[in-house]
């Protein structure tokens, strides 16, 4: 990411533990398109019901060249799990606009250029039956 990840937190105060887990997913989104610009992460607590418990909300806001990727996933009482669902959900949509693989891995897997060195000669690897 060319800009550090920005973390807000809204009506509720965020642990190391949280803070960790949320910077942990935005690089490993990374590892799926090279080209992010920034991250912006907001969670919040909108309102508090005593029969329904504490909902927390988790909103990703992804920059790429030419578009802003924003995710916002339901409300979910545990926190961990909004955090993994709405990462989740930014990276398919990455991936989704933005090809499976990025230069990086294409280069890692094999794919980024063809074969090089000269063609083989006529006849080579064939088998001489005689």
């Amino acid at each position: 990411m060319k800009l550090p990840l920005q973390i807000t937190t809204r009506n509720v105060s965020l642990s190391e533990a949280a803070e960790e887990a949320i910077r942990e997913k935005a690089s490993k989104l990374e590892t799926f398109y090279d080209h992010i610009m920034s991250c912006r992460v907001l969670v919040e607590v909108p309102h508090r019901h005593k029969q329904h418990g504490i909902a927390y909300n988790v909103r990703v806001d992804i920059t790429v060249p030419g578009n802003e990727i924003v995710v916002k996933r339901e409300p979910n009482e545990d926190l961990y799990v909004a955090i993994r669902d709405s990462f989740d959900a930014a990276r398919r949509h990455v991936l989704s606009t933005h090809g499976r693989l990025s230069c990086r891995n294409r280069a890692f897997r094999g794919h980024a250029t063809a074969p090089r060195g000269p063609a083989p000669p006529p006849g080579y690897g064939e088998m001489a039956w005689r």
